[in-house]
């Protein structure tokens, strides 16, 4: 799929940016930056998409992104209402790779640090005890002036090269092109699909958003993203029923049903095969955590 590049700003007294997020909708379309993204859910939910990855993020989650790679975090539905409790609060620092000169990464000291740097390419997805340390540091950092500023972020790409629990998620054959005129397209496919998901959704009905033939949206899917539309749908399916098996009481099978599936055959194939558990596996290893 074909991002939207985004322009980062910053303070002019500051070499790199670090802010908080309390609404759900702020750069909420598929877009990259050249800068590297560090981000801590403290509060939200939704659907996560890194290069070719998709899967459901929650509340306190931690990621880094690297510069180039395509990215997009869809805050569920409820956020958007009108008499939601639901709130986002987020943190989150960008930063170029090079901000700190062209030398810096190439100290012996700091191998550590480029090595995570070029992890983040496929977005890393920080677990453990260290996504807690990482999100203290961005805290911190919220609040912080001068060369402060500069030790913490250092301090928490530290943390994160150092932590033995790291999860890459773009795949390494992930490729992406940058046509700006196609980011209309790639958002309405992406929304249409989110708000959709939980019923069938025919090909001729989806190539209808794209406004293309049925048989172009299919050449133009997968040659944008290596996966079938209906690949796709499925990953988001199995998202979502991560989030149902956390969150609420549900049978395995009406979860099934509610996340979009049509039986729990398929159902059970397909959580495995994207999550390499069985649902109950998955959803006790959780509740040990």
């Amino acid at each position: 799929m074909r991002p939207q590049l985004l322009k980062v700003s910053k303070e002019p007294r500051h070499s790199f940016s670090v802010r908080q997020d309390l609404v759900p909708y702020i750069n909420n379309r598929w877009h990259y930056h050249v800068e590297v993204e560090l981000i801590h859910f403290k509060k939200g939910e939704g659907t996560q998409f890194i290069g070719d990855n998709i899967r459901h993020f929650k509340s306190g989650d931690v990621v880094l992104v690297g510069s180039g790679l395509p990215h997009y975090w869809r805050f569920d539905d409820s956020y958007f209402n009108e008499s939601t409790r639901s709130c986002a609060d987020v943190r989150v620092a960008h930063f170029c790779p090079d901000f700190w000169g062209n030398q810096f990464m190439e100290l012996p000291e700091n191998v550590h640090l480029k090595t995570v740097l070029e992890k983040a390419r496929r977005g890393v997805q920080v677990t453990g005890r260290t996504k807690q340390k990482v999100a203290e540091l961005l805290e911190e950092l919220l609040h912080q002036e001068g060369s402060s500023r500069i030790t913490l972020l250092m301090e928490a790409l530290a943390t994160i090269a150092n932590c033995k629990q790291l999860e890459c998620l773009s795949s390494i054959g992930f490729k992406h092109d940058f046509v700006e005129a196609e980011n209309d397209r790639v958002n309405a496919i992406y929304e249409y699909s989110l708000k959709n998901f939980k019923r069938p959704i025919q090909l001729d009905e989806i190539a209808g958003v794209a406004n293309i033939s049925p048989n172009s949206f299919c050449r133009y899917f997968k040659s944008r993203t290596r996966k079938t539309y209906s690949q796709f749908l499925i990953e988001i399916r199995v998202g979502h029923a991560c989030k149902l098996l956390i969150e609420n009481n549900l049978s395995i099978k009406q979860l099934c049903y509610e996340s979009g599936f049509n039986n729990f055959t398929s159902f059970h194939k397909y959580f495995k095969l994207i999550t390499g558990k069985s649902p109950l596996c998955y959803q006790k290893e959780f509740n040990v955590k």
